[in-house]
């Protein structure tokens, strides 16, 4: 791959100008790009760096001939990730992203042998989704090889940028999803509840739609996986009573008035407020001999994490030559990248008799 230049799409939105402003500040000159010249353009001048604006639906060689790597930022990704993945097949550049959807991270992994045969890597998930969730599920695996359940979830508070909002609308839609024995199962929302000390007080806790149920189970092979965060009682039947009109949401009518709402008043957490919120992820890996071990890491905002944790991929592909196919943050770099990542803490294993035992 004799491509020197790297290019974020999507760089006009919440997170991919967060991306982009510390790209600067790394000494990095990624090519900003988008739909919208007018929006896309006035960031790059600002920044001092090249711009081009091109749709996904006629991706070119003027477009992406001589990048290397893609860090797609625009989203909704169960939208806009296949036609650049196929672009980036077609010219040779790595694919990453930052989304968290469950049927992006199946789609990237479907295309795995195609990726191997073009020397490119597709990695989704190179932010808050799903670097500190993989990273933990991959160590707690080395601790226990032989394990056959994994839980993991996360208490943040962050709050949610336009995009992420929208994301989580449409994924009200359509239910949670498990992994169980090796297959993805879909479940009514807030089947599974259980109470987890995410940082060290309990809380109840309600599985979600997460992408770790994709990505885990390729990064560790535990065939049974859900992934968990916390929510009030309250909250938790809200949900449930949302499982009798939860189709109506999936009304492209109700969604677009709903994204309508989000694009108008969301403009995502400000800078105190990413500082203020950090994030506690938890992890647990029970066996089929009742044996289990549980581990926790405390991180950084979850933007700040998807900010340093794209960046860190990034560099990590552009001076790597040898890396191809679908991969996952810890088949591509290992469990300890987490730590890695500023503000975050060392994964910790709890001793045994420090553990609690996992609820029913």
């Amino acid at each position: 791959m004799s491509h020197s230049q790297w290019m974020i799409y999507g760089a006009n939105g919440y997170t991919g100008e967060l991306i982009a402003r510390e790209a600067v500040k790394r000494g990095l000159t990624p090519i900003l790009a988008g739909r919208n010249a007018d929006k896309v353009g006035p960031l790059a001048e600002e920044l001092g760096l090249e711009s081009r604006s091109f749709s996904l639906e006629s991706i070119g060689g003027d477009a992406l001939g001589d990048i290397k790597l893609v860090l797609h930022c625009a989203g909704p990704f169960s939208a806009t990730a296949d036609p650049m993945m196929q672009a980036c097949l077609r010219y040779g550049c790595h694919y990453l992203d930052i989304t968290g959807e469950i049927e992006v991270f199946e789609r990237a992994a479907a295309l795995d042998d195609k990726a191997r045969n073009a020397g490119v890597v597709l990695i989704p998930g190179v932010g808050f989704d799903v670097i500190p969730t993989d990273c933990l599920a991959a160590r707690l695996k080395a601790a226990l090889p032989d394990a056959n359940h994994l839980a993991l979830g996360f208490d943040s508070r962050s709050g949610f940028s336009p995009g992420t909002a929208k994301t989580s609308v449409e994924a009200l839609a359509q239910g949670s999803m498990v992994r169980r024995n090796g297959k993805l199962v879909a479940t009514p929302l807030a089947t599974f509840t259980r109470t987890i000390a995410f940082g060290h007080e309990p809380k109840m806790a309600v599985a979600i739609p997460w992408g770790d149920v994709s990505t885990a189970w390729h990064s560790t092979g535990i065939d049974n996986i859900e992934v968990f965060i916390p929510m009030s009682p309250r909250k938790i039947a809200q949900l449930k009573r949302m499982n009798w009109f939860r189709s109506m949401l999936g009304w492209s009518w109700v969604q677009s008035l709903i994204k309508g709402r989000i694009e108008r008043e969301l403009k995502g957490p400000s800078d105190d407020q990413r500082k203020r919120h950090t994030t506690w992820v938890w992890g647990e890996v029970r066996n089929a001999k009742g044996d289990y071990v549980e581990g926790r890491v405390h991180t950084a905002n979850g933007y700040d994490v998807t900010v340093s944790g794209a960046l860190a991929v990034t560099e990590h592909l552009l001076s790597q030559a040898d890396a191809s196919g679908y991969h996952t943050p810890s088949t591509l770099m290992g469990w300890g990248l987490v730590e890695q990542l500023p503000g975050s803490g060392s994964v910790e294993l709890c001793p045994r008799d420090q553990q609690s035992q996992p609820a029913a």
